[in-house]
């Protein structure tokens, strides 16, 4: 499938049943939605539309990088969902809208208009965009096109990998990660399904750029200590080669928010 031209927001429209009672627009991104509320601003919805095609076709030719993920992320019902802000989320029983076998049977990341910060690094602040829009690509699409690779399990190669990066296989956050650890996301409510896309996320986005300005490192450190793309491949060779792996197709150039295929 050829992108638009130019992404456009419309009118919400064939949208997931009870869609339409609490989002009022949405941008089509090669059969990938963008759904966000009448308060979310339209540059924020067109920006976080914008850094999912230009995640999806890196090259900016119109076509997907790499269709078996586009037909993954399709298969799951996979879209993205914009609220103004995180206040304005939890003020919402999302299912007193969208019936709950409609929800569950969909793959969704959420991301609010007041994280979404175009060209933050210049002043310091971190895009949101670039995370939760890309653990919508790899848990839905990935991880489904590449099960034995990147599947969210224990025993693939990207779970092998990151048991390495974590000291050890952990099932659930450990109370005190080993000595030597470089990934060490301690949110316990994150399982090991969780993990595994929070550390695609950071060895992803620090090899393209993303974790690289300013006090960024001590902001994150606590985290992930591998915050360049020298650092991931002198650090964690493994991650490092199967993100870079051509035959996956990952971006290999950071998006901007500006996506103007060719």
């Amino acid at each position: 499938m050829r992108c638009q031209s130019t992404l456009k927001i419309t009118s919400i429209h064939d949208a997931p049943k009870g869609f339409s009672r609490l989002f009022s627009k949405q941008v089509d991104v090669f059969g990938i939605q963008v759904f966000a509320t009448r308060r979310t601003p339209q540059k924020k919805v067109l920006h976080a539309a914008s850094v999912l095609a230009q995640y999806l076709d890196n090259d900016s030719d119109g076509h997907p990088d790499n269709e078996l993920v586009i037909q993954a992320m399709r298969k799951s019902k996979g879209a993205v969902i914009m609220f103004a802000t995180e206040r304005a989320a939890e003020a919402v029983d999302i299912h007193q809208y969208i019936p709950e076998r409609v929800w569950d049977n969909m793959s969704l990341v959420g991301l609010y208009g007041e994280e979404t910060n175009p060209n933050g690094a210049a002043r310091g602040e971190f895009d949101a965009t670039y995370e939760e829009v890309l653990h919508l690509i790899t848990s839905a699409g990935y991880a489904n096109a590449y099960p034995d690779v990147f599947g969210e399990k224990s025993g693939t190669a990207i779970a092998k990998a990151m048991d390495n990066a974590r000291g050890g296989h952990f099932r659930k956050v450990p109370r005190r990660y080993p000595k030597g650890a470089w990934f060490t996301y301690d949110d316990k409510t994150c399982d090991y399904a969780c993990q595994i896309t929070e550390y695609i996320y950071w060895g992803l986005t620090s090899i393209l750029g993303a974790q690289n300005f300013r006090g960024r490192l001590e902001d994150i450190s606590e985290e992930w200590r591998l915050n360049t793309a020298a650092k991931v491949k002198k650090g964690d060779p493994s991650l490092y080669k199967l993100l870079t792996d051509p035959k996956y197709a990952f971006p290999t150039a950071l998006p901007d928010g500006q996506y103007s295929p060719r």
